[in-house]
């Protein structure tokens, strides 16, 4: 239960790396004066926006794959492979803040581990299953 610890460290990590894309769409909202609830704006604060609500959306396929990644497969595997996705999904929004066409190497960066842990542990589970 020990090597679980990985696993609950990264969760952590990546709700922080949300969380930071959370409030800098906050600042920006502030920045560039667009008020409450409304989303259009100049497009450096579109940009913000779109990397908080991007990240959002890789999220709810990260946490989950990860988690069951760990249990199908092995925690430890699972944690040194998702350190990829904090760390891509961080590039992909300081990128994103410059400029569109700078979010890319970021994006390519945190896909991996989300399409690795959700055919990992399809298979892992799988092969338990026989």
């Amino acid at each position: 239960m020990e090597n679980f610890v990985y696993p609950g460290i990264l969760s952590a990590v990546a709700l922080l790396v949300y969380y930071f894309t959370l409030a800098m769409s906050g600042v920006a909202r502030v920045r560039f004066k667009v008020p409450a609830p409304l989303h259009e704006g100049p497009e450096a604060y579109v940009r913000h926006v779109r990397a908080h609500q991007n990240t959002l959306e890789h999220l709810v396929l990260f946490l989950p794959g990860l988690w069951l990644f760990s249990f199908a497969v092995d925690p430890v595997w699972a944690a040194g492979i998702g350190v990829l996705w904090p760390v891509g999904r961080l590039m992909y929004a300081l990128g994103y803040y410059k400029a569109a066409e700078s979010r890319s190497i970021g994006l390519y960066l945190s896909m991996p581990p989300i399409y690795i842990f959700v055919l990992g542990s399809l298979i892992g589970f799988t092969l338990k299953a026989f």
